[in-house]
């Protein structure tokens, strides 16, 4: 198992590598420096004198990978690359291109960002997997083909609608909860119950009617024939036999959705005005704040991976063939 988990970290360093090179090179190639100090000088109509003084001062006027006029190793310290994305690999992510620092910014925003995606995470897959589980136990019933019908409803409309639908029926009309904003303390609550809903709802079609495929291919199989021959009852086969084997797929399915707990969602934090590193992530693209996108697009690379990780090892605790 160790030499499995090492084996599978020192992975894990080349595919980093390869991302932050890619991304390096979407941004730069893209948009060069002289084009990011326009944007951030505020026009078209920029001396070329403010232009260079501004990359000077946010070390945009160094070579792009290697420095021919430096000397020893400063022919690749003195550039863009290691001095932007590079000591991205030591979680050194310098200040943003409006003069901010970064790591205080994420350090203040990641607690907002948990307040909602935790509880979503858990409550959505909890109520994922017991809509699938009823659906499966009532199959070919009424239940069953309203269930789902239901979820093909669910999944066909926008995320967009949800949260617009929701502010308006609780928080205008209703008058349940605030329509946006963000508190400290305790206070946050009131603010947290809107965003939450919304995701649990966006997520129930979906979710329900992945669970329910993966559950109905497991009912059909022949240790669920067997467990039926021996007398078991079709709730114990159900809950029992049938959730615990469906859980690989399961756990593949939620690693996509772990990098969300850190990183906040992007619509949700932004419609609802929860100071989150969502919203702080789609400020930074609507400002083309490229040093914080390229952190943000990091941070998410090595939480996905992390998130691989631990979906191997759990994958050895559900079914202990893994091991072998």
């Amino acid at each position: 198992m160790w030499a499995y988990l090492v084996r599978r970290l020192l992975q894990i360093i080349p595919i980093l590598i390869g991302v932050n090179i890619i991304t390096f090179a979407l941004f730069f190639f893209v948009n060069t420096p002289d084009n990011i100090a326009n944007i951030h000088l505020g026009g078209k109509y920029v001396t070329q004198e403010a232009r260079d003084s501004w990359k000077h001062q946010h070390g945009y006027d160094l070579p792009l990978f290697f420095n021919v006029e430096a000397n020893g190793l400063d022919k690749v310290t003195q550039t863009i690359f290691f001095q932007k994305s590079a000591k991205l690999f030591i979680f050194e992510f310098g200040v943003s291109d409006t003069d901010r620092d970064i790591k205080q910014a994420i350090k203040e925003r990641y607690l907002p960002s948990l307040l909602i995606a935790v509880p979503s995470f858990f409550l959505g897959l909890m109520l994922n997997i017991m809509v699938a589980l009823i659906l499966v136990f009532f199959k070919e019933t009424y239940l069953d083909a309203w269930g789902i019908f239901v979820c093909v409803v669910l999944i066909s409309i926008s995320s967009m609608f949800y949260i617009i639908f929701g502010q308006f029926l609780f928080a205008k009309v209703l008058r349940l909860v605030p329509i946006s904003g963000y508190a400290d303390g305790w206070y946050a609550i009131k603010f947290l119950i809107l965003p939450i809903l919304v995701s649990l709802v966006a997520g129930l079609g979906p979710g329900a009617r992945w669970y329910r495929a993966i559950f109905l291919e497991e009912y059909h199989k022949d240790y669920v024939r067997t467990a039926r021959a021996k007398g078991l009852s079709d709730f114990l086969i159900l809950f029992k036999h049938v959730l615990k084997n469906g859980m690989i797929p399961i756990l593949t399915s939620v690693v996509s959705v772990l990098p969300l707990l850190f990183m906040g969602s992007l619509l949700l934090e932004s419609f609802f005005a929860v100071p989150g590193l969502g919203s702080y992530t789609m400020d930074a693209i609507h400002d083309q704040d490229f040093a914080i996108v390229r952190v943000m697009v990091f941070l998410g690379t090595v939480l996905y991976i992390l998130g691989l990780l631990l979906t191997d090892i759990s994958y050895t605790l559900v079914d202990p063939r893994v091991r072998f």
